[in-house]
């Protein structure tokens, strides 16, 4: 509704504007041509027109300045108030009777550029927002509730401690509760950030928005609203962005001092001719010259062209860019707060090894058998061998008398042999041995094949550490940049991804709170903290820390309460993000150099410094000096899409 309300008055404000600058005596001079009305009555439209601008145009403006001294914190909206009631108070002056020259024509000029640069910045980072709805997915809102005559699909929001939901294979939970009834596998990785899918059955707890996995699940009702865990996080989270810190960004900072200065040197002017004998009018209007002329047309364009071009070429390299302020300080980044799920790592299991422990068994013949079982299955592990059998190309056989027991494995008769696929536990319980060359590292999972209760082979599988991991560890760290891991999953699996990448660190076994905690903990020993992840038990962090960057693949929560989204799910394209951060930070800083620097030579002649030697800057001479930084800020900001080698 802003992006369109600030469409509307742009619009409606530039096209009043178009018989203001007809009608203006400075435009006519500038032109060669004369134009007025019988009776002056052309002075009159000019400030009805003008006036229509200033409230109607300038209205955004007006209230933002009442916000920001509300806040104690002044800055652009304030500097633009400023001006233009600066210019439409002394243009109406002089409409009715004091001296001097009118500024309407740059009253409405300035309230046009400065909404069409608003609107531009708006568009562009709204633009981002919604690329963001098409990568996550959300919370169930609906549960299937168990009554006497069967079950009945109601709002999670109208569910009571002790109602009983269904909860069918591969469905999400939509409740905090407790299993009354089925056993299944959950995947609770979005929830703790461990990737093995966990055995669940009659008094397990489950959580909320984790995904049910291959059996069905009678869940009694335990928390709701605000005691469920999902809230008590979203909770968390509201909590951090509060505390978070609430540095302006560089162009409010930079209006600010602008805004001083205006007020400052335009009173002086007043104060200062009016001391030395000149005429109350003529210190006026040189007053009006000064706080007028201290608010470029091209700072409206300075920031929001940047972030226009920034957001668009960033979208294209596969960054959503959803605060504007965090990826200016992008380039700040200290520390690196890497969740391993889903992050550094793909967030499923895949087939990392498979071979024969048996001499009349060959290493693919071990494969087909185990694909042969886990075709029949619905366990999250079987999707990881069945990919891995499509790669291979294997014809899978009939596996006939299926049979899953949960917590010691499955088997079926393939081709007139019983056939099983088991966990390490089940040959600890039959006194087999479990061979060397299963258990190469402590990320996997292995699974073992029996073949007529004859040990005939081993799976191996892991959450992977992505490809990409490895070079984005390596660029991270020869910008200096320290990194660490944290992550809900194992000891022993955090410290193997840790070393493999050669982390700086890592912390394991940790809560979202806990992660929150040591992000605080960090920020307080002086490091600038960005984290990443993809979770909701990330989100309390990603929204404490100085930049939060969330997974595109992750979870709708982690995505709305970060700063950043990587949409390639991609490790690399967070050193992309610190490299491109300052390059558009300079880009920043060159426009408002551009924007603002002709005041050091424009306001000390607006306000007279060399009237006694016949110099003054007259209304054309500033019209000209700012159309020219106007010009020169357009153009360089396109520059930046030349800087990142990237066509236009």
């Amino acid at each position: 509704m802003m992006i369109l309300d600030f469409r509307r008055r742009f619009w409606i404000s530039l096209v009043i504007t178009l018989p203001i600058l007809f009608l203006s005596p400075m435009i006519q001079g500038l032109l060669g041509y004369e134009f007025t009305l019988l009776g002056n009555a052309d002075r009159y439209i000019l400030f009805v027109l003008s006036s229509v601008i200033y409230f109607y145009g300038g209205w955004p403006f007006l209230t933002g300045l009442v916000d920001e001294l509300k806040k104690k914190q002044p800055g652009m909206m304030t500097l633009i108030a400023v001006a233009i009631t600066v210019a439409w108070s002394y243009s109406s002056a002089t409409t009715f009777g004091v001296e001097g020259s009118t500024f309407f024509w740059e009253l409405a000029t300035l309230i046009d550029i400065m909404l069409l640069g608003h609107w531009l910045e708006m568009r562009s980072v709204e633009g981002a927002s919604r690329s963001l709805q098409m990568l996550v997915e959300m919370i169930p809102s609906e549960a299937h509730l168990l009554k006497d005559d069967g079950t009945v699909d109601v709002n999670v929001d109208e569910l009571e401690r002790e109602d009983k939901v269904l909860v069918r294979p591969g469905e999400k939970i939509p409740v905090d509760g407790e299993i009354l009834e089925g056993e299944s596998q959950v995947n609770e990785s979005m929830v703790t950030g461990e990737a093995k899918p966990v055995s669940k059955s009659g008094g397990d707890r489950v959580i909320g928005g984790t995904i049910n996995g291959n059996g069905s699940l009678t869940v009694v009702v335990k928390q709701v609203g605000g005691e469920a865990y999902l809230s008590k996080v979203i909770h968390m989270v509201r909590d951090a962005q509060a505390e978070k810190s609430k540095s302006q960004n560089l162009a409010d900072r930079i209006a600010f001092w602008l805004t001083i200065i205006a007020l400052t040197v335009g009173f002086g002017t007043l104060a200062a001719w009016l001391l030395l004998g000149e005429p109350f009018v003529f210190a006026l209007e040189r007053m009006a010259s000064v706080m007028v002329i201290t608010c470029p047309h091209a700072l409206g364009l300075a920031v929001p062209l940047v972030v226009a071009i920034s957001t668009s070429i960033s979208a294209r390299k596969g960054l959503l860019i959803r605060n504007r302020t965090a990826f200016e300080n992008s380039r700040k980044i200290t520390l690196l707060a890497f969740d391993k799920t889903g992050t550094l790592t793909k967030g499923n299991f895949s087939v990392t090894r498979f071979g024969s422990v048996n001499e009349k068994v060959d290493d693919r013949e071990v494969l087909r058998l185990a694909g042969a079982l886990e075709n029949k299955s619905e366990h999250p592990l079987a999707m990881g061998i069945m990919e891995k059998v499509k790669l291979k190309k294997i014809d899978l056989p009939e596996a006939e008398n299926f049979h899953a027991t949960t917590g010691q494995g499955i088997e079926a008769d393939v081709e007139n042999r019983k056939i099983r696929v088991v966990g390490p536990g089940y040959l600890k319980d039959h006194d087999m041995e479990i061979p060397d060359e299963a258990v190469k590292n402590e990320q996997e999972t292995v699974v073992f094949v029996l073949r007529r209760d004859e040990l005939a082979g081993y799976v191996a599988m892991a959450d992977e550490i992505r490809d990409e991991s490895y070079e984005a560890v390596k660029m991270l760290k020869n910008s200096g940049i320290k990194l660490v891991m944290m992550t809900g999953d194992n000891e022993k699996v955090a410290r193997s991804v840790s070393e493999e990448l050669g982390l700086d660190g890592y912390f394991a076994g940790i809560r979202p709170e806990e992660k929150l905690e040591k992000v605080k903990e960090f920020q307080n020993k002086g490091e600038f903290v960005a984290m990443t992840g993809d979770g909701i038990n990330d989100a309390p962090a990603l929204a404490a820390a100085d930049v939060g960057i969330a997974v595109g693949s992750g979870t709708d929560v982690a995505a709305e309460t970060a700063d950043i989204i990587l949409v390639h799910s991609n490790p690399k394209d967070i050193a992309s993000l610190v490299v491109f951060g300052k390059e558009t930070y300079k880009k920043m800083i060159q426009n408002f150099i551009w924007a603002t620097g002709y005041n050091l030579v424009a306001i000390p002649l607006a306000a007279g410094v060399l009237y006694s030697v016949g110099i003054l800057i007259s209304p054309a001479l500033g019209a000209v000096l700012m159309s020219a930084s106007t010009l020169i800020v357009a153009l360089n900001a396109q520059l930046l899409r030349r800087k990142m080698k990237l066509p236009a």
